[in-house]
């Protein structure tokens, strides 16, 4: 019979949640969060040189926190947003800082049919992508490239969050086989990393929870990048504020606490 502490190392589920990456694509919606928790960049990278990944760290609480934004484009300078740069920064992000958690945090559009409304903050119960199109047996399955959150029934019961389905393509319209695809996924939420994060995450066996919260009505009268603009500040303001809830409540607890 092995000993208590070896059969506690067995099972991570039932040891303190201690080191936790947060993944951000805007600067916008990153700074906030590095104020908010007292982070500072890290100037002596833990990433590739030359990369222009970013990572803000520090102890919050019991916690060490790492904040993660791609940065800008070296060229257009914009924030490097989309699957790219997410799947890339999460599996980097990893492989140095070896998280018991990761967080993927960010702004979403959503849908008028599903009930929701600009500034609705909600838990994402399931990814996949939907303009990963191949009418192949199998391959189709393996475009969509659906999977699981990490379940957190405490913690969403706790903060009172939403949940939906999160369905993740790099642009920021809606084209109409991309509604098709939305349709069919059953998604609530709309964003361009989720899917991306999800999949490294389950390649490399880390649990992922997705934060997002919406700036615009996909199925809405307004233009999607105008709404998205003029809500921006705002709901990120709201995203900042439910990070920091769901981070509070994560602070000391196990992974099967949640």
């Amino acid at each position: 019979m092995a000993p208590p502490e070896e059969s506690i190392a067995r099972e991570p589920e039932k040891l303190p949640i201690s080191t936790v990456v947060i993944i951000i694509a805007m600067q916008t919606e990153a700074l906030p969060l590095v104020n908010k928790f007292q982070l500072e960049e890290d100037l002596d990278s833990v990433f590739p040189k030359g990369v222009p990944w970013v990572r803000y760290r520090g102890t919050y609480k019991d916690l060490n926190i790492n904040i993660i934004w791609p940065g800008k484009d070296t060229v257009l300078g914009v924030d490097n947003v989309g699957t790219i740069s997410a799947a890339l920064v999460t599996y980097a992000s990893v492989q140095a800082l070896q998280p018991d958690l990761i967080i993927n945090a960010g702004t979403a559009g959503s849908f008028k049919a599903k009930g929701a409304s600009v500034g609705d903050i909600f838990l994402a119960s399931d990814v996949a992508f939907h303009d990963r199109r191949i009418p192949i047996p199998v391959f189709d399955m393996y475009g969509v490239g659906l999977r699981q959150a990490f379940s957190t029934p405490n913690l969403l019961k706790t903060l009172n969050l939403k949940v939906g389905k999160l369905s993740t393509g790099d642009s920021l319209d809606m084209s109409p086989q991309d509604e098709e695809s939305l349709i069919s996924n059953d998604a609530t939420i709309k964003d361009m990393e989720g899917a991306a994060v999800a999949y490294v995450a389950d390649l490399l066996k880390i649990p992922a929870i997705f934060v997002k919260a919406v700036t615009d009505i996909v199925d809405g009268e307004k233009p999607t990048a105008e709404e998205f603009l003029q809500n921006l500040a705002v709901v990120t303001a709201a995203l900042d504020r439910a990070v920091a809830e769901v981070v509070d409540f994560i602070n000391g607890k196990c992974l099967s606490d949640l």
